[in-house]
Parts: structure tokens; C-alpha cells; sequence
């Protein structure tokens, strides 16, 4: 720990503690907490890729220590609507995710605790607010920024965001072709995480679109697969578009329904986990008629997952296992297996990912 003696509004408090955690630094200087995420391989990609920044005083709402077993954690309690990577993700990253929270080894917990002590009297020195925000007090990721999902690529420049698709895309989707706007464009981001076997989705709403569909068929939409380093990288393109859009709170902003208190946000004196909301639904454009089909597939590249092992982990179930002849049925299952080795062997799922689609398609046999 290092310390000094420090003036806030024209006072002197406490000594500015430096916390070292297995997984991060953060250090307090009176206006603002440094954070510096660690390089070791546990610490989440998300948080490697978001990189150095500083969360201003004003932009928080409280701290605490949270005691464990063997140590505990520190964790900063942001205004919301303060910062456009917990407005734009409203619950949906894991605790290995979250940049407002530090691990505290057992010999640092008096450091931890007078870390929070002096940010804690900073607040209140400094008469700081808990109240939301109708303005971001944190800058969005730098540009530019790309991030692929299970069916398409996007990349954002800093004024314009780009869709590319996979060939693993629903038709749909492929109608449409690449899909680009302008920041004028867009009333507002929503990234959600894939949740069991539903997938997530990124999507961008435009102004004045007709009601939502699915994101496996809207064009403004990529979907995501579980929460790997693909997914970290589309709520931080996420972030990026959201951060220079207007705040929702501000006028002309554009509210998201149903929000609810956002990662770091606990009751005062409280440590429980927050409640995961559920993320809206964004119109789409109507569906164009469709494009001739094209003659030939190309196969699946590095990252790409085949819709039949999408489906197997969705549990969507096609007229081609349940329709067909009984040995058509069972080849058509022995496919999906062999295209579920295939991806686990190359990473694209998870071992659990794949346990639970094998135990799904398995089932089926007896069916």
C-alpha cells in the first residue's frame, strides 16, 4: 500500500490507498478511482480489453468490502446511468466480467477497507450525489472496435456500424445483405448475454421501425453464444455506439424498457447479487422477398457454429429429425454428434456447451 496526505474541497482526509488484487490495481487520487486490470490468465478478456480508465468521483455512488472466506472482494457502486457499459449491458455481465469489482487477498483486507473509507468520506465531503445520471460520466471503448457473433461480424468507426453475415445466417438475414448506419441513424443499442440454452443477441434500433422479431431474423441483429472472449467484444462495440448516442435519461434520448439496478449496484450497506433484467426487444425492418439460394455452401470457418448444432443447444426441433423416415431420423442425429465434436474440438463450444447439446440430441434418439 502507498499513501499520502490529500486535500478534498479545500479539507484534508484520510491517506490515498493503492490496492494490488490478483486480478487488478485501483488506486485513489480524491477526484477519481484508477482502475488497471491485471494481465494474469484469469482475469477476464472483457476486462483486458477495456484496459486503464478512471471513474470519476461524481460518478460514484458508494463502495464496499466484501468479506469471503479467504479474502473477499472491493466493489464500486456506481450512479446509474453513469456509465455506458453498465447501461447498455443492465445485468447481463458475469462477476468475472465487471470492472467495478477487485479481488482482495487475505493479508490486503485492512487495505480494502481503508481504500473504501476514503472514497467513502470523499463522497461525503464532497456532497457527491447517488442519484442517477441523464448524462454519461465515463467515455465509451476507443475506436475502432469489431466483434463477431455466431452469425455475423460487426465493426463500428466511431460514426458508422457495419453488419456483415456468416454464411450460418438465417436466410432472412441474407436477403438483406451487409447492413450499415449512421449514428443518426440509431435510437439506441441493446446487447443481451446468451442465458442457458437461449442465445444473446446485439442489436441496433434504428428510428421508426415496425415491431420486433426474433434476432435470428432480424437484420439488425447478430446473435451470441455464450459468454467467451466473442461476447466481451460485442458489449464493448455496444458500449461504443451507446456512448455516443444521447443518454436515455436526456432529451431526445431513447428510454430502454424495463431497466432495472445494473452490475455494482447493491442496497446501501448491502453485498447481495442485483437482479438480471430482462433485456427489450428491438424493432426490425419488414422482410424483403426472398433471394434466389445460392448454389453451393461454403463451409463453416473458425468461429462460425452450424445451425444444426445451434439448434441442438436451442433445442429447436426440425421436421428433418421428427418428420422423416426412422433411419433418416437416426443419420440425421449421428450428423449433429459428429458436427458437435467437430466444433468442441475447435473451441467454438465449451466443454459444458457441448455436454448439454450431446445430452440433448442423445434424447432424441429415443424419440
Amino acid at each position: 500500500m502507498r499513501s499520502r496526505r490529500l486535500s478534498v474541497g479545500g479539507r484534508t482526509i484520510c491517506g490515498v490507498a493503492e490496492l494490488i488484487g490478483r486480478d487488478g490495481t485501483w488506486s485513489f487520487d480524491g477526484e477519481g478511482v484508477r482502475i488497471v486490470p491485471g494481465h494474469e490468465r484469469g482475469v477476464h478478456k472483457l476486462r483486458q480489453d477495456l484496459g486503464e480508465f478512471t471513474v470519476p468521483l461524481t460518478a460514484v455512488a458508494g463502495i464496499a468490502y466484501e468479506p469471503a472466506r479467504k479474502g473477499g472482494r472491493l466493489r464500486l457502486r456506481l450512479r446509474d446511468g453513469a456509465d455506458p457499459l453498465l447501461q447498455v449491458t443492465g445485468g447481463g455481465l458475469p462477476d468475472g466480467a465487471n470492472p467495478y469489482q477487485v479481488a482482495v487477498d487475505p493479508g490486503r483486507v485492512d487495505v480494502a477497507e481503508y481504500f473504501a473509507d476514503a472514497v467513502r468520506q470523499a463522497l461525503v465531503l464532497e456532497g457527491i450525489p447517488d442519484g442517477p445520471c441523464d448524462r454519461y460520466l465515463l467515455p465509451g471503448p476507443s475506436v475502432p472496435l469489431s466483434a463477431a457473433g455466431v452469425d455475423g461480424l460487426a465493426t463500428f468507426d466511431g460514426e458508422r456500424v457495419r453488419i456483415e453475415w456468416r454464411w450460418t445466417t438465417s436466410e432472412t438475414k441474407r436477403n438483406w445483405g451487409p447492413r450499415e448506419f449512421a449514428l443518426a441513424d440509431l435510437a439506441a443499442v441493446e446487447w443481451r448475454a446468451a442465458e442457458g440454452l437461449e442465445s444473446g443477441y446485439l442489436r441496433f434500433r434504428t428510428h421508426g421501425t415496425p415491431e420486433p422479431v426474433k434476432p435470428e431474423h432480424d437484420p439488425n441483429s447478430i446473435e451470441l453464444w455464450g459468454f467467451k472472449k466473442e461476447s466481451g467484444t460485442t458489449a464493448l462495440l455496444a458500449t461504443a455506439v451507446a456512448a455516443r448516442l444521447p443518454h436515455p435519461s436526456a432529451p431526445g434520448g431513447t428510454p430502454l424498457p424495463g431497466a432495472t439496478p445494473l452490475p455494482g449496484k447493491f442496497p446501501p450497506g448491502g453485498t447481495g447479487t442485483p437482479p438480471v433484467p430482462t433485456a427489450p426487444i428491438a424493432p426490425a425492418p419488414p422482410v424483403p422477398p426472398a433471394a434466389p439460394a445460392a448454389s453451393a455452401r461454403p463451409a463453416p470457418g473458425p468461429g462460425c457454429v452450424s445451425a444444426g448444432a445451434r439448434d441442438d443447444i436451442q433445442g429447436d426441433h426440425h421436421g428433418d429429425i421428427h418428420g422423416g423416415h426412422h433411419d433418416d431420423h437416426h443419420d440425421a442425429l449421428l450428423r449433429r454428434l459428429r458436427d458437435l465434436g467437430e466444433l468442441r474440438r475447435e473451441g467454438i463450444l465449451t466443454e459444458e456447451e457441448f455436454t448439454a447439446a450431446k445430452a440433448a440430441v442423445l434424447k432424441r434418439f429415443h424419440t
